[in-house]
């Protein structure tokens, strides 16, 4: 489900998101996440749906992936 932004806040927030994606902790992940979903998928497990949990170290469901496994997310660490 899409934000219903004006085309203003629309571009200001592509501007954020990708200057959030492109910190050096943000790429670290992304490049530690391709290489998971590589070597699962050639080990021959099935993924699909499924993000990869760096806390957990482990594949979970998107929506099992957030909120810090239902704790919020002011108590996490940083």
């Amino acid at each position: 489900m899409t934000q219903k932004l004006s085309p203003t806040a629309k571009r200001m927030k592509a501007i954020r998101d990708k200057r959030t994606a492109m910190t050096p902790a943000r790429r670290k992940k992304k490049a530690e996440n391709q290489r998971k979903r590589r070597a699962a998928i050639k080990a021959g497990k099935n993924i699909k749906g499924k993000d990869y949990d760096h806390k957990d170290r482990k594949f979970k469901s998107v929506k099992a992936n957030r909120g810090n496994d239902g704790k919020g997310t002011k108590k996490e660490k940083k």
